[in-house]
């Protein structure tokens, strides 16, 4: 038991231990709460946990669990160095362990104890607080920093609720062994699992695997509950379940829903040897494949950003390319038609189907379109700069002054207008400098952060098998920035398969450049995207954040320095 507890001696649970998990014939009706908090939004926050005991009660659950850290949102970050906010957690935890009579409560908070701070899982029960939970394994990697702030636990935790023997775990503790193992060592017959764990393309499948693994391999039930929604880059799927001690199943909450659902949770359902073997299957949650999940959570991370910053309108450059089309998509599918313009802005390089294409999807989306022209600007910018520029040759700086143009009259009707502005940028046009610091880059949020190019053209697809939305002509034509008389982007860079493969193994995978070459691709492609990579970090250090969907996005994952000569001496040696 942990030493804190003594605080709460009147309510404090007796922990017996146990040699062995006696299994036996009992449910226990459970609710899984579901929910999508934000980040600091304590009254809302436990205005949502109120609420989501309330709906509980009315069914007659025995337990409610909740998400880590609900109180606070996930990740809090600096915010818990702050003893006022520390202060609220403290208090908000009391205050829900009043709203407990008649039932068990398990919910997670940063809290202080003994002088350290805890990611903390406390149970409730009639009224007060009577056991609590450090969570043991912190982890420290990609967007996780959780060494920075807490100290970990070091005891297991097991606590009767309507007869049944419940293990707490929060989140990274179900992804190592021991503490699983430890639990049912001490007698648990489930275990209550409280996670914040973010989406990303692979998530789902290692976090289903993982789950039936530990059921299987400890013979013991699991309660799984996570967060849902967008908290910055970062997007929750919820995926909440419950598995039987083979690994199993048995229920699994909407991902990308937040709710409350309760359930009679079986927990002496007897588990025949070859079932676990048939439920590790590749998984896709309500039978959607990976392409309609990704955009769901786009769009999830779009409502949740553009809602929880105050905004309720969005605007966007509308090119008639590919890029932005899909933006329009996401925008209108996450936050209603009513709430997204569409700004098309021609130039002389401004193809007609470029501009046709942009009205048609409008007229289909049903949003409000405005055309502004920009070479009365251009030209006025090119008088005033001619002196300077003292007859030298036009190069990039007349595209990139287009762009440039472009942004600041989207920044002006984004202040003038009250919506946020949307980038339009994706990742493999982040990954290698492809884009316009102060121009195209310009925006609030970038939906595509994430999103490899090839990866736009699958969901630009999908979303057309939902209803009218893209014109194809804009799916199947060369992508083109159209800030040069007939220009194509292969004019610059490698076509996009090519360089979206390159990139894939160099940014997730952390390949070195000989084994990227080993797979099959040019040495010297590899090494001129790599280095275009390493040059244009100090464009995306000034980019707009944008959801994480992959297993390393440009933001918390990804850390590499602006100074750096490493790339001028590329680790990989001549064919």
């Amino acid at each position: 038991m942990h030493l804190a507890l003594f605080r709460y001696s009147l309510r404090l649970v007796t922990i017996p231990f146990y040699d062995t998990v006696q299994k036996k014939n009992q449910t226990l009706r459970i609710a899984l709460a579901q929910l999508n908090v934000c980040v600091g939004d304590v009254h809302n926050n436990l205005q949502q946990v109120k609420q989501a005991i309330r709906q509980a009660r009315e069914q007659q659950a025995d337990l409610v669990v909740f998400p880590e850290l609900v109180l606070a949102g996930y990740p809090p970050e600096d915010l818990v160095f702050r003893p006022d906010f520390l202060a609220q957690m403290q208090a908000g935890v009391e205050e829900i362990a009043a709203e407990t009579d008649g039932m068990t409560v398990i919910l997670g908070a940063p809290l202080r104890r003994d002088n350290d701070l805890r990611n903390m899982a406390c149970v409730l029960r009639d009224g007060g607080i009577v056991a609590e939970y450090a969570k043991q394994c912190l982890p420290n990697y990609r967007v996780f920093d959780e060494k920075r702030y807490f100290t970990p636990g070091t005891e297991s935790l097991v606590v009767e609720v309507a007869g049944v023997k419940l293990g707490i775990l929060i989140c990274e503790d179900i992804w190592e062994d021991a503490p699983a193992r430890e639990a049912v060592a001490q007698g648990a017959e489930a275990l209550c699992v409280l996670n914040a764990s973010p989406f990303s393309t692979e998530k789902q499948e290692q976090r289903t695997e993982l789950l039936q693994r530990q059921a299987a391999s400890n013979q013991c039930p699991i309660a799984y509950v996570n967060l849902v929604g967008g908290q910055d880059e970062l997007v929750f799927d919820g995926d909440s379940m419950l598995l039987d001690a083979g690994g199993n199943i048995v229920f699994r909450a909407e991902a990308f829903t937040s709710g409350v659902w309760v359930r009679e949770w079986d927990l002496g359902e007897e588990t025949l040897p070859n079932r676990l073997a048939a439920s590790t299957r590749r998984f896709a949650p309500l039978g959607e494949g990976q392409t309609a999940i990704i955009y769901k959570a786009l769009t999830t991370g779009i409502r949740d950003y553009v809602h929880k910053n105050g905004f309720s309108r969005v605007l966007l450059g509308l090119s008639g390319g590919i890029d932005s089309a899909l933006v329009l998509a996401l925008a209108v599918d996450a936050l209603g038609r009513e709430n997204v313009d569409a700004v098309m802005m021609p130039f002389h390089y401004t193809s007609g189907m470029s501009v046709e294409d942009a009205k048609q999807q409008t007229v289909w989306l049903g949003v409000r379109y405005r055309q502004l022209p920009i070479a009365s600007v251009y030209d006025s910018f090119m008088e005033l700069l001619a002196p300077e520029f003292g007859g030298k040759p036009t190069d990039v700086t007349e595209q990139n002054l287009q762009a440039r143009i472009r942004g600041v009259l989207l920044m002006s009707l984004s202040n003038k207008l009250g919506g946020l502005l949307l980038s339009t940028s994706n990742k493999s046009e982040s990954a290698v400098g492809y884009a316009t610091l102060y121009g195209d880059m310009a925006g609030a949020f970038s939906p595509l952060k994430d999103v490899y190019k090839m990866q736009v053209y699958q969901l630009a697809r999908y979303r057309n098998t939902l209803g009218q939305a893209i014109p194809q002509r804009v799916i199947d034509r060369a992508p083109s920035a159209e800030l040069a008389p007939g220009q194509v982007d292969q004019d610059s860079l490698p076509p996009y398969p090519e360089l979206d493969a390159i990139l894939q193994r160099f940014i997730e995978g952390d390949q070195v450049l000989e084994d990227i070459v080993a797979d099959g691709f040019d040495a010297a492609t590899v090494r001129r995207v790599v280095n275009l990579v390493l040059l244009s970090e100090y464009k995306r250090r000034q980019a707009a954040p944008g959801v994480r969907i992959s297993g390393r996005g440009f933001g918390k994952d990804w850390r590499y320095p602006i100074t750096s000569a490493w790339r001028k001496n590329l680790p990989l040696k001549p064919q």
